[in-house]
């Protein structure tokens, strides 16, 4: 059984003071939703982000890659001495 891991990695290009953000909220916001940027508002040296929910995970652009061809316990159960020589170790 595989665990389903996830990373959020987040690509910040705008970090804000709360007073940047009042004067330009909309603005801010908008930018964040066209370009899928994260944007960080600082007050108090404590970060809160806001991050468009459009933003695709890289989980989402994985493409499924068949890498065996055949039956995997094949490949466990092959005999591979005629491969292996004694001056490769």
């Amino acid at each position: 059984m595989i665990a389903d891991v996830r990373t959020f990695v987040y690509y910040v290009r705008m970090k804000i003071s709360p007073t940047e953000l009042r004067q330009n909220l909309y603005r801010i916001i908008d930018t964040a939703i066209e370009t899928g940027e994260v944007v960080e508002i600082v007050r108090n040296g404590r970060i809160v982000r806001l991050i468009p929910e459009s933003r695709a995970s890289i989980w989402d652009r994985l493409e499924v890659h068949e890498v065996i061809s055949g039956d995997p316990e094949d490949l466990v159960h092959n005999d591979w001495s005629s491969e292996w020589k004694a001056e490769d170790v």
